[in-house]
This record gives structure tokens, C-alpha cells and sequence, in this order.
């Protein structure tokens, strides 16, 4: 029989040992407690809970809205760790912060950061203080490296049809179906425009009323209609954010409106997610607008940019989108303030929201086609350097779509909307361009050595889809193209210069494990007949049946093996195991292996013999890995005037390990 252990702990056995026997048991410890279940009573409303996405794989932020200015906190553990639906008193706590909402809101804002998660564990949250938490959510997390997809979603913006619950439910089959069908996507990501009207809290209730949004951790993007009061930051807490004035199209992060830059790193993605509300670059220069957006994303790629493989841009104004946006002044001046710096800066791919269709650009570098000879629809690109792949994305609830538009005379210069002259009937930027009038979601699979992109349709003509259900045309066929076929899919392909680049993938190292066992059979540990010395006491002498250890932990932490003996009995006939001796050895020496000090029966030294824990080997920090097989003489010494018989003990024997 063996025991092994990853964890600290400590493993007791029980080895029989007598006159004439010997016999293996096996004991195991273990400890637990519970924290006290949450009142039932719940006196302060908690709501709005939304997880969102935190600075690396490791973290996570919760953000929610409460009725009260209380103290609260997000409660964490793994949901193995909880027992009938109640958390550990082992569960981790991290404070919230936040302040009162703005007026239309009512009630306030906290949010919390949950740092030190594990990979690959699912993990049960609750929010809120004694006597008044939130139910109980759940999320998993997976490998901190290698591949990964995300879903982007464009414009839900709750309300815009006129009927909020109808946008509501488009929004939450959307989400449903995503998942459904990409259970292991590890973040949701935003184009903006959540809401139709930045302060309506009914709104807010409806785009929040998905359970995904906290299973998954989402990366919001902040559009137009969410610019135009705090409700947005109340509602979101991102990391690593730049709230300063140039980021907020009022120039007053203090003001009515919400703002700000931010960044994270997922796995190989470098994320960048900017508010493009405040753009207006100023007659005479500064940095402000566009040209602080810039700024701000070209320290974050100096900083950063050697931390991923793939640069990813979010952000809501579609530059390269096909329809009613198509050829507003602002995001004409977008291309003009942005795209030869993304090119410069190396891009990956450019996610956008705003115009309620579908496309997916050309390579675009420098503000022009990168290969002119590039394919509409290819499923295939090789940018190269410089090229930027510009994708918008379609209403993800059906609230509202905007019809593509024909191109137009002003050719296809930085600010021109032209025709493609390989496909006229579009833009001459776009690859591809699609509205149908049906809910779709962007898929996007990150890989080693390419990015997998798929527009995929979350819905048909039927409901739910608010924008038809009140009258727009659907040119969707369910049998053809029903829920989750694809409308297009590209793979692209890295840059690798004119040299080879290598690659290898590295896996987490085995931990290892530290254990003993018996070595070979575990017979009787026979003494057998003491023999007579001096007229006095009573002797027998054995050993005791190897132990081998192993300990092949990259931690290399101490170890020890002890033993203690418990009394010897032959019916009601006793004595104590103080009178059995030893002098431990080594067999076979390694894994740090260093023998116990001999220890003298009672008999010799009126002491307690291997009555107590007595060391039979250990191992000191830092020790090599290996086995080691122990052994140890027993010597038994016992007065004369014990009574005849056939006497048992059993040796506990215990392994430490940290």
C-alpha cells in the first residue's frame, strides 16, 4: 500500500510489531471548516453584478451597483471547496471600493479586483457583506498560455427599436448561442454602444440580464451612446485605465460623461482599448483627441509590445465600415489621425462597432490596400508588414441594423469611400461586407502562428429580432444559412520577415510527487521467542520491513519519516511500547536520505523509547530528488516479570512533508 502527496500534509500508518507478528494499517487525517451561510434577510439590494476582464489571465474585476454605503467585498473559492452551496471559511476576500451614482442612477457603485486566480479551476463568487450577498456565480479559468479564442460582439444598444425587453432577449440569445456554441471562449468583447440612452438604468437592467456576462470575463468598449453619462463607468471598472482629460470628449473626466483608455495582456494579445467619443484633433496641434489616443496606445505597444505575439485594437467608430457610418466626416478623419500609425506600430487587427453591419477590410497599410492583388473574400491573408486587418461588427442583439450603402465617386484615397475594382458593388477597402438583418457575433481564434476570424449568425429572421419584428426587411434563409453558419472566415497569417522564426511550446513542468511505501511484501515482523539475559529481562531483536521513499518534487522541499509504538497486548495481558528500541538506517541512500539517531528501550534508560515519534529518516530544503530505502533494527528489552504470552503492538508510522 502507498500514499503519495503534492500538498503539505502529513500521512500516518500503523505497522503491527510483536513477540511474534507484525501487521500494515493505514490512518488519514483531514480537516475542514465552513464559513456561516449567508442571512436569509437581505436588506440591501445588490445588482448589476458583471465580471469583467483584469490586467492578465491571473485577475479578474467584479463591478456592481448596491442600495446602501456599505462596506462590502467580493467572497472567492474554488467550487469544489464549497459544501451544500456555502462558502469556506478558507474563502478569499478582496475590499470593494467605489462612491455614489450619479443621480439617475440611484444607489452606488463598488467594485473589486480578484488577483491570484489558478489555472484551470472553476472558481464560486459571491459579492456583497454579512447578512446581505449577491447569489452565488461561478467562472473557469484555463491554461494561463497557448491557444484561446475570444467572441467580439457589436452594438446590443439596448432600447434603440423602441421596446427594451425585445432588444433584451435578441441580446440574451445571442450570448446563449455563442456560448453554447463556444463554451470555452475566455472573453467577451465589446464593440460599445451598450445602451441606447447612456443614463437609462432599465436599459443598463437588460444589457446586464445575460448569466454570461458573469461566467465570462468581458472586455468593455465604450461607444457614443454610452459616452453620454457616468452610468458607463459605473457599470464597468477596467484595468490598467488612463482617465485623464484627453480621453474624455469633454476634456473633464470630473463632467457628466465617461472616458478613458486602457490595456491588458491575455495570454499571446496584446488588447488595447481606447474611447474613440474624444478625437477632435485641434487646429494648432496638442494632444488631445486622436493624437493623444496615439500616444497613448504607441507607450502602451514600447512598453508591452514584447509581452505578446498578436496586438489587438478595440475600439467603437468603424473607419472601414459599409454602411450608413461609411462616410462620416469623423471617421474619415479617423483614417487620417489613425492608420498609418497603426501600421507603424503593428497592428494585428482592429475590432469596431457603430455602423450595425458586417465587414472585414482588406490588409490596410499606411491608409491603402497593402496588396493590390489581394482576393475579395480570400480565406487567406498575409498582411505583411504594416498590414492592419479592420473588422465591424454586426448588431449583436437585433435592436437595430444599418443597411450597406454603394459606393461613391470619391475614389480611394486615405478619405475616399470608392468603389473596389475588383468587386465595385463594395468599398474599396472592404474584403468582405454583409447585412442580412440578422443577429451575428465575430469569433476569433488565437493561435501560434495565425488568427483564425469568423462572422458567425447568432439568429434567423425570426424572433427574436426586434428590428424585424417591427418591420424591416429580412433577406435571411433559416434552412441555408440557420443559427451558427458562417458568414465569412479568414485565417491570417503573421509576418515573419525574411529570416525563419522558431517556435516551441513549453508545457508546465510535472510537480512531482514525494510518497513511501512498504518495499516488497509486508509480512509479519516476526521477533520471535525473547531470550533470557542475566536472570532478568527478556530480549528479541528484528527489523523492521523496508520503507522505500520517493520524492521527485521540483520543490525539493524538507521531508520526514517517524514512528511511535503503541503497547503491546496479548489479551489483557500488556506492556508498554516504551520498551521497543531502534537504530535506524539507510538501505539505499538518496533523495536526501539522512538516517534517524538510534533510540534505547526503557528498559535501558528508563526513557520512552519509541513510545513517542521517533525520526527514521529525513531530508533537509533544497535536498536532491530521488528514492531512498530506510530500514531499522528493533530491539525489544522487557522485565522478567512480564507474563508469558503473545504480544502485539502496532508502529504509526508518519511522513511530514511542506
Amino acid at each position: 500500500m502507498s500514499n503519495k502527496t503534492r500538498a503539505p500534509g502529513l500521512v500516518r500508518r500503523r505497522l503491527a510489531v510483536g513477540a511474534t507478528a507484525a501487521l500494515l494499517g493505514a490512518a488519514v487525517a483531514v480537516g475542514s471548516g465552513l464559513g456561516t451561510a449567508a442571512s436569509a434577510a437581505d436588506p440591501v439590494s445588490l445588482t448589476g453584478v458583471i465580471l469583467g476582464v483584469g490586467a492578465d489571465e491571473s485577475q479578474r474585476v467584479l463591478t456592481w451597483y448596491s442600495s446602501a454605503d456599505t462596506a462590502q467585498k467580493v467572497q472567492l473559492a474554488p467550487t469544489a471547496a464549497l459544501v451544500n452551496g456555502e462558502f469556506p471559511a478558507t474563502a478569499a476576500a478582496f475590499d470593494a471600493i467605489g462612491g455614489a451614482n450619479i443621480a439617475t442612477s440611484g444607489g452606488y457603485n463598488r467594485h473589486a479586483t480578484i488577483t491570484s486566480l489558478k489555472e484551470k479551476t472553476r472558481y464560486s463568487y459571491r459579492v456583497g457583506g454579512d447578512g446581505a450577498w449577491s447569489p452565488t456565480y461561478s467562472f473557469q479559468t484555463q491554461d494561463f498560455e497557448g491557444d484561446y479564442d475570444f467572441l467580439f460582439f457589436g452594438d446590443p444598444q439596448i432600447g434603440s427599436s423602441g421596446d427594451t425587453l425585445k432588444d433584451q432577449a435578441g441580446w440574451e440569445e445571442t450570448l446563449k448561442v455563442a456560448t453554447a456554441a463556444n463554451p470555452n471562449a475566455e472573453l467577451l468583447v465589446s464593440g460599445g454602444d451598450h445602451v441606447e440612452s447612456a443614463n437609462n438604468e432599465s436599459q443598463w437592467t437588460s444589457f446586464l440580464a445575460p448569466d454570461q456576462l458573469r461566467q465570462y470575463p468581458v472586455v468593455a468598449t465604450i461607444g457614443n451612446h454610452d459616452v453620454g453619462g457616468k452610468a458607463y463607468e459605473q457599470h464597468h471598472f477596467t484595468p490598467n485605465t488612463d482617465r485623464s482629460a484627453p480621453y474624455y470628449d469633454n476634456g473633464n473626466p470630473a463632467g457628466t460623461k465617461s472616458g478613458g483608455d486602457y490595456w491588458f495582456v491575455y495570454k499571446d494579445v496584446l488588447f488595447i482599448d481606447i474611447n474613440s467619443n474624444s478625437y477632435a484633433v485641434p487646429a494648432g496641434g496638442g494632444n488631445v483627441g486622436d493624437s493623444a489616443h496615439v500616444a497613448y496606445i504607441t507607450d502602451v505597444i514600447n512598453k508591452h509590445g514584447a509581452q505578446a505575439k498578436w496586438k489587438v485594437l478595440v475600439y467603437h467608430h468603424s473607419i472601414y465600415s459599409p454602411a450608413s457610418h461609411a462616410t462620416d466626416t469623423d471617421n474619415k478623419d479617423r483614417r487620417e489621425h489613425f492608420t498609418t500609425a497603426f501600421s507603424q506600430l503593428g497592428i494585428d487587427m482592429v475590432l469596431q462597432g457603430h455602423d450595425h453591419s458586417y465587414s472585414r477590410s482588406y490588409a490596410i497599410k499606411n491608409g491603402q490596400k497593402a496588396n493590390p492583388d489581394e482576393q475579395p473574400g480570400a480565406a487567406e491573408v498575409f498582411p505583411g508588414p504594416g498590414g492592419v486587418i479592420y473588422v465591424t461588427a454586426n448588431s449583436a442583439s437585433g435592436s437595430k441594423y444599418y443597411d450597406i450603402k454603394k459606393p461613391d465617386a470619391t475614389g480611394t484615397g486615405i478619405r475616399g469611400n470608392g468603389p473596389d475594382p475588383l468587386n465595385p458593388d463594395s468599398y474599396w477597402y472592404n474584403s468582405v461586407q454583409n447585412q442580412e438583418h440578422v443577429r451575428s457575433y465575430v469569433k476569433v481564434q488565437v493561435r501560434a502562428d495565425k488568427l483564425v476570424l469568423e462572422n458567425l449568425r447568432s439568429g434567423t429572421c425570426a424572433a427574436p429580432n426586434a428590428s424585424v419584428e417591427k418591420g424591416s426587411w429580412c433577406y435571411n434563409t433559416s434552412e441555408a444559412q440557420p443559427v451558427g453558419s458562417i458568414v465569412d472566415k479568414v485565417t491570417v497569417r503573421p509576418y515573419h520577415g525574411s529570416g525563419q522564426d522558431v517556435q516551441v511550446a513549453v508545457p508546465n513542468p510535472a510537480p512531482g510527487e514525494f510518497g513511501w511505501t512498504i518495499d516488497g511484501y509486508n509480512g509479519l515482523v516476526d521477533l520471535g521467542t525473547a531470550q533470557e539475559r542475566n536472570g532478568t529481562f527478556f530480549e528479541a531483536t528484528g527489523n523492521i520491513n523496508p520503507i522505500l521513499v520517493t520524492d521527485s518534487r521540483r520543490s525539493l522541499a524538507p521531508w520526514s519519516i517517524s514512528a511511535s509504538a503503541g503497547e503491546f497486548r496479548d489479551g489483557d495481558k500488556t506492556f508498554p511500547g516504551a520498551f521497543l528500541g531502534w537504530t535506524p538506517f539507510l538501505l539505499d541512500a538518496g533523495a536526501g536520505a539522512q538516517p534517524g539517531a538510534a533510540v534505547l528501550s526503557a528498559y535501558d534508560d528508563q526513557g520512552l523509547g519509541l513510545s513517542v515519534a521517533r525520526g527514521l529518516a529525513a531530508a533537509e530544503q533544497g535536498h536532491p530528488r530521488g528514492s531512498a530505502k530506510l530500514g531499522a533494527d528493533l530491539s525489544l528489552k522487557i522485565p522478567d516479570s512480564v507474563a508469558k504470552g503473545s504480544y502485539r503492538a502496532t508502529i504509526t508510522i508518519t511522513a511530514l512533508s511542506s
